[in-house]
């Protein structure tokens, strides 16, 4: 995922949960802001120490960039969102982990419209 899409600033994962709106499955929550100033839209990835350890939160951490990365058409532009992976997501495997992402992230209507 290119830098310029990442969220990396305390004060923009703040902003989001303060004043975004939020869409949760079992596996992920999304929190999401709308913000008109950036050409595409800035992702950011949280996960919990619970997880396990540091070799398994930057597995998922990687995982779930590129799945943003391949599916960075589908996703709408001029956004700000935060992904928190939860416990289920340690056992799960790429497939997985994609489809329930995708669900997650429509849920939070931050999939465009196909046309």
């Amino acid at each position: 995922m290119e830098k310029e899409l990442r969220l990396t600033r305390r004060e923009d994962f703040n902003k989001i949960y303060r004043y975004g709106k939020s869409a949760a499955n079992q596996q992920y929550v999304v929190y999401s802001l709308p913000n008109p100033r950036i050409e595409r839209f800035r992702m950011g990835v949280s996960v919990s120490k619970k997880l396990g350890s540091a070799v398994v939160r930057n597995r998922i951490r990687r995982v779930l960039k590129e799945i943003v990365r391949l599916n960075e058409q589908k996703i709408r532009s001029h956004y700000d969102f935060v992904v928190i992976a939860r416990k289920p997501v340690v056992e799960m495997d790429y497939q997985a982990m994609e489809k329930s992402l995708m669900h997650v992230l429509k849920r939070a209507q931050m999939i465009r419209n196909p046309s």
